[in-house]
């Protein structure tokens, strides 16, 4: 069981904190987003932004990244500020 988490402005937009996702299989980042996304349609625009970030068990990540079937990831917008 993968827990998705959503930070910020995407937290909001989707109006979901905390998510539990099975997996059988281990896979990449960008093959999670791509299942979310069919899941949750509402959620494309938000998930497909690659501004989005990703860190898998609290290390930054890319979308070619791999999730173990027990990873924790988060999703988070960009952060901005001086």
């Amino acid at each position: 069981m993968v827990t998705i988490l959503f930070f910020g402005r995407l937290k909001e937009q989707l109006q979901c904190g905390q998510l539990h996702w099975p997996l059988e299989s281990a896979l990449s980042v960008q093959e999670l987003i791509l299942r979310l996304a069919e899941q949750y349609p509402a959620w494309q625009d938000a998930l497909l932004d690659d501004q989005v970030l990703v860190a898998v068990d609290q290390t930054m990540a890319t979308r070619d990244s791999q999730v173990a079937t027990t990873a924790e990831v988060a999703f988070f917008p960009p952060v901005t500020g001086g």
